[in-house]
């Protein structure tokens, strides 16, 4: 898949994609009836990005890669490929031209193939167990899969569904809270910390955010937290793919069921009555004052200072104990858990304080004010649950009830029907809270099985397994089965033939783009010199994948060049030895003379030595006899050494030339001695 595609599909499946919602401008463009290749071949090309003396230099995968000449005479590359219409040439194109990164036929171009949606995929496991997860099915754009400049699908890859919508059984742990604590076990920074859920202001609601325990600190712990967990405390919204997803009061994902003011799903707001007040009373010398009680199972509670003040709200059970800024002591603004709800304190540098709270509440509540300068005013409301009939003080009779059947959990195998239990007041047989009636009576919820036949047959899809290649066009594969749903829990595998819809691809090539250039060894050297240390060497080439092509060297990464020399030895060099040269001429013509050779201490290398042993040394002279010629020798021929005696120096030094035959074979050398 291009990477503008997979840059598409990760933008909109997380949420961020609405900017792509817009209409562009219609404007009316002249586009050029040419391809770019044909108007400036690729020479022309390379010297648009290289310079006026740049060329073409490699004429293989043009159409991937446009390499030119540097001016440095190197062969280099942008990694970018040769414009659409640039001539190109392949093993089974003779002339070819670019398109969309292929060589194709000159003058022709590949059937546009739009892409098609496949089959849905089963749906996955629930991210929760209580509380309300979600859990997905994906398809993907690939019956067919576009090509040939093709558009991609339209519409979602993937679904979500609300699924473990019942509530945790009481004391759960927070979801959020749960997965803060994972990380109680891993260091951060060298440390270990307690971790505990952050949600305050500057921060996105679906990162995990967590703040460590008996520190001044929070750090995002994740960027995305478990779909399925709630924005915030006070809402029902949830998160998935890190963003915030609608949620009903019926705990179902995008469903319009909404609370009344009375917090009763789907009510009609007339359980409850709106309690609102005015209080500005003073002490004279400061101290805690009582602002208003908030009865049990109150709603929507508000109160507010009307404008900045030194003063504090501070709240407090029945039992006179705080929750907040008790005895003379402020606490810092956060979110405090008190009676079953979340109250939010908040204490803005600019704005006067407020105290929030969502309900209901499970017991009764007393706001207090802290007063350290005159009271200018807190207002405060919340909706607080009717009691009393409108006539006499007859209590109003409340009692548990079955709600319809919910719709099927499943169209097919096996789906499950509910009939939740409600409370509802006796003289109007509205839906009010359910604490009004009495817990210990309240009935099961009733289930059954619904839809049980089994499901159409359906392609199951597995995912991508990894490509058999990094680099250079590999095959990557996935399981394609055709199956039948037949149970909640259960599925049989059918016959291709059995499914109706066309056959999902079951393998693609992947990564086709050309891997990098790689060294390349030929085999070592013999060990020079023989003997002793040495070395052994051998050339190293930076190669393409496929063997084919040699790059300069600067184009493999140097770090990882093998060497090319390394150390050798062949054992110990032989010991320096005497070489004694072929013996001359005797030196007398007549009778009994001397020959003389030359004798040389060499090493094993042939260089001369003084390490050979003088007691080995061969003698360099010996005693010869020549046999004696009776013809005179004539006095008319020419006084000179003769060519074949190369020994007339020693003749000299030796004072021989008063014999008759050194003489006369060294004629120059010995004349005027």
């Amino acid at each position: 898949m291009p990477a503008s595609d997979v840059f598409r599909r990760r933008l909109c499946s997380s949420g961020r994609g609405t900017c792509l919602d817009n209409e562009p401008p219609k404007r009316d463009f002249l586009y050029p009836a040419v391809a770019p290749g044909q108007v400036y071949d690729a020479d022309e090309q390379c010297r648009f990005q290289y310079g006026s003396t740049s060329r073409q230099c490699k004429y293989g995968e043009v159409c991937r890669e446009l390499w030119c000449l540097s001016k440095s005479n190197r062969c280099v590359t942008n990694s970018i490929p040769a414009a659409e219409g640039t001539l190109c040439q392949t093993g089974n194109i003779e002339k070819g031209w670019c398109y969309q990164g292929d060589c194709v036929p000159f003058g022709t171009w590949p059937q546009s193939i739009d892409g098609d949606w496949g089959p849905w995929s089963l749906w996955g496991e629930c991210s929760r167990t209580c509380g309300g997860g979600v859990s997905s099915s994906l398809r993907h754009c690939d019956s067919p899969a576009p090509s040939g400049g093709g558009k991609y699908c339209l519409g979602e890859r993937k679904r979500y569904r609300s699924c473990n919508t019942d509530p945790c059984p009481l004391g759960s742990r927070d979801f959020r809270e749960k997965q803060c604590a994972d990380f109680d076990n891993m260091p951060f920074r060298g440390k270990y910390y307690n971790w505990k859920p952050y949600t305050g202001g500057g921060v996105k609601p679906c990162a995990l955010n967590c703040l460590a325990e008996g520190y001044n600190f929070y750090t995002e712990r994740a960027p995305a937290v478990i779909d399925g967990t709630q924005c915030s405390a006070d809402s029902l919204d949830i998160c998935i793919n890190g963003e915030c997803k609608h949620v009903g009061c019926d705990n179902i994902l995008g469903s319009d069921a909404r609370e009344d003011r009375c917090r009763v799903c789907g009510g009609d707001g007339s359980t409850c009555d709106a309690i609102e007040g005015f209080f500005n009373d003073s002490l004279p010398r400061g101290g805690y004052m009582e602002v208003v009680h908030i009865p049990r199972g109150s709603v929507h509670i508000e109160v507010r200072e009307v404008a900045l003040s030194k003063n504090y709200i501070a709240l407090k059970s029945e039992g006179d104990d705080y929750y907040i800024n008790g005895a003379w002591t402020i606490d810092w603004p956060r979110k405090f858990d008190v009676a079953g709800t979340a109250f939010h304190y908040k204490r803005p540098t600019d704005e006067p304080e407020s105290l929030e709270a969502l309900g209901p509440t499970s017991e009764n509540l007393i706001v207090m004010v802290l007063l350290q300068e005159q009271n200018l005013g807190i207002k405060y409301k919340f909706n607080v649950p009717i009691t009393r009939t409108g006539s006499g003080d007859n209590e109003v009779g409340f009692s548990w009830n079955y709600q319809p059947w919910s719709e099927c959990s499943a169209t097919c195998a096996g789906g499950v029907q509910r009939q939740e239990v409600v409370c509802k007041r006796l003289d109007d047989n509205s839906i009010v809270q359910n604490n009004y009636c009495d817990p210990d009576s309240k009935p099961p919820e009733n289930q059954r099985t619904c839809n049980t036949e089994a499901c159409p047959p359906e392609w199951f899809i597995g995912d991508w397994l990894e490509c058999s290649k990094t680099c250079d066009g590999g095959m990557r594969t996935r399981a394609v089965l055709c199956i039948r749903k037949i149970g909640p829990s259960e599925e049989e595998t059918l016959d291709s033939s059995g499914c109706l819809t066309h056959r999902p691809i079951e393998k693609e090539p992947c990564n086709n783009q050309s891997c990098p250039p790689q060294w390349v060894t030929l085999d070592w050297s013999e060990c020079t010199p023989k003997c002793g240390p040495g070395f052994k060497h051998r050339i190293v080439l930076c190669k393409s994948s496929d063997l084919s092509r040699t790059f300069p060297a600067v184009q493999c990464p140097e770090e990882s060049k093998p060497p090319v020399r390394i150390r050798c030895s062949l054992g110990r060099c032989p010991p320096p030895r005497w070489v004694a040269g072929d013996w001359g001429q005797c030196s007398a013509q007549c009778g009994l003379g001397q020959q003389i050779r030359s004798v040389q201490c060499l090493s094993y290398t042939g260089q001369a030595s003084s390490d050979c042993p003088e007691t080995l040394r061969p003698p360099s002279v010996q005693q010869c006899e020549s046999k004696c010629d009776s013809a005179p020798i004539s006095n008319t021929e020419e006084c000179k050494d003769v060519n074949k005696v190369a020994y007339c120096p020693l003749v000299l030094k030796f004072k021989f030339c008063s014999r008759a035959y050194f003489r006369q074979m060294c004629c120059k050398t010995c004349q005027g001695h």
